[in-house]
């Protein structure tokens, strides 16, 4: 293993920092390394942060972008996969273990698979079959092991099912550990000795406000809590998507409140940001500011534009997660004129891996305004226009728990049309799965019978019991 790697060991945020020094320190300025983990962030080699002049509307404040893809594997989780390992060496905890699984939207994958090929380790990484085919596809290329489930982009802690309970499962057989990004300390520590340090120094100790979206709450977390030691008018504004969105990586409120790093109200702004707000400001960036940023980014920004004012004092800094490069299939979904004459695949595809590709685009097409309602939304017109509710879900999971009123016709029965389906085809249906995932298919079935007026509930029977709508158990209608 890469001992020589110099490790910031912080055993919890406010802890005094345990340094173990390398023999030979790597030279930041001729940019010459002997391992590709000597460029790993820090203050003494941070990624750049670039003003943006073009999609801004300010005057006078001054913003900045970090660009996190400047880390040697290309996200912000550079930095935690490298400080989830270096602790857990630290500490001993690997000593027995040659293979790591953690559940993962794709970029803290990537970190674990580069820095487990570094360190002799293999990596199981669960993740929904929702993150982008791009992300899915370079996992495996990396030597992970990936295992698609059904989950939402981002994993959603407590969840009984997805990738987070599959890696807690894998994780009690021998040999393996769950490095657990979600509840690890290492987590925000990192950002605690890289992200908050770069930044201050970065910005001449000048900076008013920090800006991150939430997913997992490191970043803002340890970051916002070295900057607020600082200097404690700083503001932390934190980002999150709407509910049903379309942005890998981040998690929507009701996700995020399940999550052991958010901590609103330590933010001086929580500001939620639509999936389209965040795309359209996402394509201005790459196109006015030639900066590569991802949806993420977008969202971001987005946010802090929409609460920090023009002010000649005012710095901000707002990460910028990852660049373009692993959503394109992403962005063909939400710009499909940009693409329309575009050649999908290569001309050499196979009938039947076409075909199958086609099914997947059409579903994933599927995931819009038209064919889906959020969970609110849903709850708050149950009175108005008493929509049928469909649990698409096999006779089990409906029967464990299920919404009130609802009916089970599983997936393939629906097929089969149903004695309960109603005459009129104008009639509002809602389809409901675990996440909102499977229920796509269940619109898409409806609709191929006729019926005009069906959507897909996002986040499913898992977001309506988080939002402590009414639900049964051990109750049985299917027949």
């Amino acid at each position: 293993m890469l001992k020589e790697l110099k490790i910031y060991m912080l055993n919890s945020l406010g802890n005094d920092m345990k340094i173990i020094k390398r023999e030979k320190q790597p030279d930041h300025i001729k940019r010459v390394y002997d391992s590709i983990v000597e460029m790993l962030s820090n203050e003494d080699n941070p990624t750049p942060i670039v003003r943006l002049n073009h999609v801004v509307p300010y005057k006078q404040t001054k913003l900045y972008a970090k660009l996190e893809w400047y880390n040697p594997f290309g996200a912000i989780k550079d930095r935690i996969g490298a400080n989830l390992l270096a602790e857990a060496e630290e500490e001993g905890i690997l000593d027995e273990v040659r293979q790591l699984v953690e559940p993962t939207s794709g970029n803290t994958g990537f970190a674990l698979a580069m820095m487990a090929n570094a360190k002799g380790y293999g990596v199981t990484t669960p993740l929904s079959s929702m993150i982008p085919k791009e992300k899915r596809t370079l996992l495996k290329f990396f030597g992970s092991d990936v295992v698609e489930v059904e989950d939402t982009l981002c994993p959603a802690p407590g969840a009984p099912e997805g990738a987070i309970a599959l890696a807690m499962e894998t994780a009690q057989k021998p040999g393996y550990h769950m490095l657990n990004q979600y509840v690890n300390q290492a987590n925000p520590n990192s950002h605690y000795k890289t992200t908050g340090p770069e930044v201050w120094k970065q910005t001449d100790q000048k900076i008013t406000h920090f800006v991150a979206s939430l997913g997992t709450c490191g970043t803002i977390t340890g970051t916002g809590k070295y900057l607020k030691e600082k200097n404690p008018s700083i503001k932390l504004i934190g980002v999150h998507p709407e509910e049903g969105h379309d942005i890998p990586g981040v998690r929507s409120l009701v996700q995020l409140r399940q999550t052991k790093f958010f901590f609103p109200e330590l933010y001086d702004e929580l500001v939620e940001v639509t999936t389209s707000e965040a795309y359209d400001l996402c394509l201005r960036i790459n196109r006015e500011e030639s900066i590569i940023a991802g949806p993420s980014s977008g969202l971001a920004l987005a946010g802090a534009l929409k609460v920090i004012e023009d002010d000649e004092n005012a710095l901000v800094v707002v990460i910028f997660p990852d660049n373009a490069y692993k959503y394109g299939s992403s962005f063909q979904r939400h710009f499909p004129d940009m693409f329309k004459n575009m050649i999908s695949e290569p001309a050499n595809l196979s009938f039947n891996s076409k075909n199958a590709e086609l099914l997947e685009n059409m579903i994933v097409l599927s995931r819009n305004e038209s064919n889906t309602i959020n969970i609110t939304e849903a709850y708050n017109s149950r009175s108005k226009t008493d929509p049928l509710y469909i649990d698409i879900r096999n006779r089990d999971q409906y029967t464990a728990t299920h919404i009130v009123d609802s009916i089970n016709i599983p997936l393939d029965s629906l097929l089969y049309g149903d004695s309960r389906l109603p005459k009129n085809k104008d009639y509002p249906i809602v389809t409901v799965c675990n996440r909102g995932n499977d229920s796509i298919k269940g619109v898409l079935i409806l609709k191929s019978m006729g019926y005009s007026n069906v959507k897909s509930l996002n986040d499913g029977t898992i977001g309506w019991i988080a939002k402590d709508y009414p639900v049964e158990t051990n109750k049985v209608n299917s027949q």
